[in-house]
């Protein structure tokens, strides 16, 4: 569990997030940009919802 939680904090890292790509592929790029975005929405979205429904 806490090699799985390392690897979920080590994609999420914003400095590896902007460091110089291995691969030139724009396309790719974009795709793991917009993958980080959506899952940093759905974590904060599960963080309001949890106080919501506690409070």
């Amino acid at each position: 569990m806490k090699e799985l939680w390392s690897k979920f904090l080590n994609y999420l890292n914003p400095a590896r997030a902007f460091r110089k790509s291995e691969t030139k592929n724009f396309n790719l790029k974009m795709m793991h940009g917009i993958n980080r975005i959506s899952i940093l929405l759905f974590i904060i979205c599960l963080i309001i919802m949890f106080f919501k429904f506690v409070l």
